[in-house]
């Protein structure tokens, strides 16, 4: 297990770690002090004393809630347990726990609110660390909460899309965080602070305006200044050799590739920065040119690796489609074969003619959309296969294993992964730059995804379709010395399963949506485990008395109308429609649309359509009740609806153009 640094950054002087000793009955005070544990990301415990045969008095120890507003203060990511405390982030302020009570310490206002995906604090020293959602760093006091420094990584002033998702972690007295610019037009960038002071040390920019890198991009125009290609996950880092790992996204516009021709690095690679000066050492970029959102948004992963019977530092990511890449931790070389194999190809999108595979790998999730879980009239597609602007009805497996962290049990040399098979609408406009999601269509169906994969051979050990409870973005496993895997679920269950079967062999309902990591900690003798759910933080212990609550609502398995409902009495076809992407005023027109998408009116009401397409279109009730027929280019049609109902509709040419009308 990799340590945190002292703030001399000495490693023989280390005194965050993450203790190593075995557990027992009588074990000493073990503490979690960071979101994945340790500076390795592997998410596992060495602690032993729950097991599955005493599984069954595992139950409740505290509940702490958390004040419901308003404003409403909700928990943001892991409890991180230090030195006594636990600390959590809400959504506007830090707080300190009783690890064993849950009783609160105290609880500290922020400068900025957290982002919504935030995944926890970090700490180090006498403090502790939260990156907020305006792109901030603020350092607090361990004991009091008071702020100490705050520091920026995002631009001053421009604050849309610039945020912390992963956490901040610390080593050898600096403060690393990268700025998750997610679908906006921001370049993306990692950077390094004083633990002690909040000086800004050094920024490394994943997009390069010049230098290495910067000709994998184009030279005639500036798309290198929104690059994107945002640093979503927490780090990973080698105190020893004092390198920082860190995942990079995709780049912008997302699915643009005609507008940036080349492999535009450093997106969708892992690189590694020195921690002191935020030099580049060594990369790998997993998928070149990426239009797909293929990239790898989950914790890098450092951990010891045997390669012909040597043992080798190295560190592991796996991308959005469930591929496990390891390299060597000093050098970046594959420590797993890759190899360069042929993809579909677009002249007009500049795809790469290859991208990377590790050698005779499995993978997580499928390698096409099921056709039982798209709606009808869409067309399945398969890994890197082309969209474009003229494909409109396309549904991809995106999201596999994008964004959930991964976990490593060094007893058993697996990494154990949660996911999802997630068919995904991938509506592309003209304009490159326009990207605006599309509008949720009935019918789409979406499965969990559990699985356990061994370093030693790059193949599956087990693999579980669960029904969707885990979401893309949540939580990932927590694993023990003891063959446990821990995870919190949206359907509020906290489950645990075999590590060596993916079985399921213990739930307990939380009451609200169990989304947090799961983490593991010792007080006194006794191990707790430890979730944040969306209602305040929950702990666990053998022979605890606080029981189950009653549950939220069962998170959907299938997609229905969703998003605002507009009252009107008339819907365009054929639309042009505002961009929720890179420029807030930027327009798109979208032939195969209904705008508005839903639409709310009172009963007596005459609905006019009015086709502002360049092809014929229609309106019909997908029960076959009504039907405007085919409406050409610049005409219109009207129907009253004199009683109540809620209808949805469709063009039986373009099954895949659909809204919803409610008659009140």
């Amino acid at each position: 297990m990799i340590k945190r640094g002292s703030w001399m950054g000495a490693a023989s002087a280390l005194v965050l770690a993450f203790t190593m000793t075995a557990c027992s009955e009588q074990q000493s005070d073990v503490t979690w002090p960071g979101v994945n544990g340790g500076l390795d990301n592997q998410r596992f415990s060495e602690l032993d004393q729950i097991t599955m045969s005493n599984l069954s008095k595992l139950s409740g120890a505290w509940f702490h809630e958390f004040d419901s507003g308003p404003p409403s203060e909700v928990p943001r990511g892991a409890p991180t347990v230090a030195n006594g405390k636990m600390f959590v982030a809400g959504t506007t302020k830090a707080y300190a726990l009783d690890p064993k009570t849950g009783a609160k310490i105290w609880e500290s206002e922020l400068p900025a609110s957290t982002y919504g995906l935030f995944k926890g604090i970090e700490t180090g020293g006498d403090m502790i660390f939260v990156g907020l959602g305006n792109s901030q760093v603020v350092g607090l006091k361990q004991d009091t909460g008071e702020q100490v420094w705050v520091g920026r990584v995002g631009d001053e002033g421009a604050t849309r899309g610039q945020f912390i998702s992963g956490g901040p972690i610390h080593v050898n007295g600096v403060v690393i965080a990268g700025l998750a610019n997610g679908d906006y037009g921001i370049r993306g960038r990692v950077v390094g602070f004083d633990a002690i002071t909040g000086e800004k040390l050094w920024t490394w920019h994943t997009v390069p305006y010049d230098g290495p890198g910067a000709e994998t991009w184009p030279q005639d125009d500036d798309y290198w200044k929104p690059g994107g290609s945002g640093a979503w996950a927490a780090p990973g880092a080698d105190p020893e050799l004092g390198l920082v790992y860190v995942t990079i996204g995709n780049p912008i516009p997302q699915w643009g590739g005609e507008a940036r021709k080349g492999d535009n690095l450093y997106s969708d690679s892992i690189v590694a920065l020195d921690v002191k000066t935020g030099e580049l050492k060594w990369h790998f970029q997993t998928t070149h040119h990426d239009i797909w959102e293929a990239d790898s948004s989950s914790p890098p992963v450092l951990f010891d690796a045997v390669v012909e019977g040597e043992t080798r530092a190295a560190v592991a990511v796996m991308t959005t489609y469930g591929y496990l890449f390891m390299f060597d931790r000093a050098t970046g070389e594959p420590i797993w074969p890759v190899e360069e194999r042929p993809v579909p190809q677009s002249e007009r999108l500049h795809t790469s003619p290859t991208q990377p595979f590790p050698v005779g790998a499995d993978h997580m999730g499928v390698d096409c959309a099921p056709e039982d879980m798209i709606p009808e009239g869409f067309i399945a597609q398969c890994h890197y296969d082309v969209f474009d602007y003229d494909t409109p009805n396309l549904m991809y497996p995106i999201l596999t294993t994008r964004a959930a962290p991964l976990a490593y049990n060094p007893k058993t040399s697996n990494f154990y992964a949660t996911g999802a098979i997630w068919p995904m609408w991938m509506k592309r406009y003209e304009d490159p730059k326009v990207f605006s999601a599309a509008p949720p269509v009935p019918g789409i169906k979406y499965k969990g995804l559990l699985g356990a994969m061994s370093s030693k051979t790059n193949k599956l050990v087990w693999q579980h379709e669960v029904p969707y409870r885990t979401q893309q973005n949540g939580s990932g496993f927590m694993a023990t010395a003891s063959g446990l895997l821990f995870h919190g679920e949206t359907d509020g269950y906290l489950n645990a399963y075999s590590a060596e079967t993916g079985e399921t062999v213990w739930r307990f309902q939380t009451g609200s949506s169990a989304n947090s990591a799961v983490i593991s900690y010792a007080i006194d003798g006794d191990q707790y485990v430890s979730v944040g759910t969306t209602a305040g933080v929950w702990a666990f212990k053998l022979n605890g008395t606080v029981g189950e609550l009653e549950a939220p609502p069962t998170p959907r398995e299938e997609t229905t109308f969703a998003g605002r409902i507009m009252s009107a009495e008339e819907i365009i076809m054929g639309p042009t429609v505002p961009d929720s992407g890179l420029e807030i005023t930027r327009e798109a027109f979208d032939e195969y649309a209904f705008f508005p998408t839903r639409t709310r009116i009172a009963a007596g009401t005459a609905v006019t359509w009015k086709n502002e397409g360049t092809i014929p279109h229609c309106a019909e009730d997908m029960e076959g009740s009504w039907t405007t027929g085919m409406i050409a280019p610049g005409r219109s049609k009207s129907i009253t609806f004199d009683e109540p109902g809620e209808f949805a509709y469709s063009c039986s040419e373009h099954p895949w153009q659909r809204g919803q009308l409610i008659v009140e």
